[in-house]
This record gives structure tokens, C-alpha cells and sequence, in this order.
């Protein structure tokens, strides 16, 4: 049989995510830190990667580099339009200062971009980790 016909039903133009590294100081840190505000779990290491499913066939693989400085990213997430509220208490508890804006000017405050809302954070390694509840709309 031919790989072509254990792949999914999906059509040959189409391409889907599946994992993506996200670089950290600390794994573990990093992983947990972001399992912790959305709610999810943290996976059994696999080789150097640790992974977060982020339960729609995506995971988020932290992989730990420590001998050089590591450049922020952007992560966005959507997320459950009832689960936000849940989120934001998270961040707060955690002590971790929210924006409205990807520039973090406006602290403390969430955005209402195309009728849901949304909030911007770091991670520990000054990766800029978004929360929206409705996607963007592009043209």
C-alpha cells in the first residue's frame, strides 16, 4: 500500500498544522506555564521536545535552548468564548499583567476585535502569546 493511502481524508491541496517548536530557556517551565492558562495538560517528553496538545491535532513542542538568547514569537490562540473569563483569572493569579494591544500598551484591559474578545501576554521567554475568542476577519 502506498503512503498516499494511510494519510487522512484530507484533499491533496489542503495543509494542516501539526506541531510547531516553540524555543525556551526551560522547557518545563514554559510548557506548564502555558498549560496552566489554557487549561490544558502537559505531555510525556518525546526526545527533546515537550509537548502541549492543544486538542485540534496541533501541538506546541518546547524545545529547550539555553546557550543562546531566545527570540520571541507570536502564538495566538482561540479559544472558547466561556473559557476567557477563566483564562484572564488565570493570568491574574499567576501575576501575569495582560494587554488589549499586541504592544502591550494597554495593560489590564482586553480588546473586543471583530465581536469577541481578546487579551495579550508574555510567556517567560518574552514570547507574545494571544488569547481571542472570535478569529480575525481578513479580507
Amino acid at each position: 500500500m502506498s503512503h498516499a493511502q494511510h494519510t487522512p481524508e484530507l484533499p491533496a491541496t489542503v495543509a494542516r498544522l501539526d506541531h510547531t517548536v516553540v524555543f525556551s530557556s526551560d522547557r518545563q517551565l514554559s510548557a506548564e506555564f502555558l498549560a496552566a492558562v489554557l487549561g490544558l495538560k502537559v505531555g510525556a517528553p518525546f526526545g527533546p521536545f515537550l509537548p502541549v496538545d492543544l486538542g485540534n491535532g496541533v501541538t506546541l513542542d518546547y524545545y529547550e535552548k539555553r546557550d543562546e538568547p531566545i527570540q520571541g514569537q507570536h502564538y495566538a490562540f482561540l479559544v472558547p468564548e466561556e473559557q476567557f473569563d477563566i483564562m484572564i483569572a488565570r493570568l491574574e493569579a499567576l501575576g501575569v499583567t495582560y494587554y488589549a494591544d499586541p504592544s502591550h500598551t494597554e495593560p489590564g484591559r482586553v480588546n473586543d476585535l471583530f465581536g469577541g474578545r481578546g487579551a495579550y501576554f508574555d510567556d517567560p521567554d518574552g514570547h507574545n502569546m494571544e488569547i481571542m475568542t472570535r478569529p480575525y476577519v481578513r479580507p
